[in-house]
């Protein structure tokens, strides 16, 4: 075989390991993706139950008691956005940064990002990060990971200075241009819970204000575990496509390279039965 061609048997070779390695990237993604998605259903059953107590926290207080709703007069906002923790995603961080940057230029205000890659992104494109942690790399740690983020958030809510607190994060199985999702975290809407006006008022242990406030920070807890099973099954979903196309590239570059293979061995057969010809001549 000619130095030629065993170059052209060696890239094909090569391709074939590498096609293996992102068939076996692809499906981890789509195996992490599932699993975060189905581990949402749990999260939405518990922050459900939560929002089912706030009103019935509510009903128990009188309509001068309950918390007035802060719409207006924002001087503060904290945005917080999930991005991707490993690589291979696209331009999965880049269009979550577009968004958080459009919110920023809105309300000013301090930068939080999850996510390695997000990190590296978003100094590239110039935005500073106050806070940053590392985008867990299983389900498992989602929950360990919300209760930072809600320590790093209520650390920086001055109680005089009225704050705004916005989550920017990925939506799997959206069409392309809909899979980001920008929405407010604080201040807490009390009004999205019907309130429940029961005859028979549930037995609580604290005072009702406390008890109220208490189940709006732990529905915040439900809110922020959702948004990262959300983006954790994005980010895995943004790989899963991206090794698709890897495998149709690779696909495509190893039929170039399988022609190219013939094509030398049948110019390299041809030039041996011609030097053969030659020499039965003389």
């Amino acid at each position: 075989m000619s130095s030629r061609l065993g170059e052209v048997a060696q890239h094909l070779a090569t391709t074939r390991e590498l096609a293996g390695v992102i068939a076996a990237m692809r499906g981890i993604a789509a195996a992490r993706s599932r699993e975060a998605q189905q581990r949402l259903l749990g999260v939405r059953a518990y922050a459900a139950t939560l929002g089912q107590a706030i009103g019935e926290g509510l009903g128990l207080l009188g309509e001068s008691e309950r918390p007035a709703p802060l719409r207006n007069g924002m001087r503060n906002h904290l945005l917080l956005v999930f991005c991707a923790e490993q690589g291979f995603v696209g331009t999965f961080n880049e269009r979550l940064l577009a968004v958080a940057a459009e919110r920023l230029q809105a309300l000013p205000g301090d930068l939080l990002v999850v996510g390695a890659r997000g990190q590296i992104s978003a100094a590239e494109h110039g935005l500073r990060a106050v806070w940053s942690a590392p985008m867990p790399i299983h389900p498992d740690e989602v929950q360990a990971l919300a209760g930072r983020i809600a320590e790093a958030i209520y650390a920086r809510l001055d109680p005089q200075v009225p704050t705004r607190v916005s989550l920017v994060h990925g939506v799997p199985g959206q069409p392309d241009g809909r899979d980001v999702l920008a929405r407010s975290l604080l201040p807490f809407d009390y009004s999205r819970f019907p309130i429940a006006r029961s005859g028979r008022p549930p037995l609580v242990n604290l005072e009702q204000g406390q008890l109220v406030a208490q189940l709006a920070e732990e529905y915040v807890y439900a809110e922020l575990c959702e948004a990262l099973m959300l983006s954790f099954a994005a980010e895995n979903e943004a790989r899963m496509h991206a090794m698709i196309a890897a495998q149709e590239n690779i696909g495509r570059r190893r039929e170039e390279l399988q022609e190219q293979f013939r094509r030398i061995r049948q110019d390299e057969i041809t030039d041996e039965i011609i030097e053969l010809s030659s020499q039965r001549l003389f």
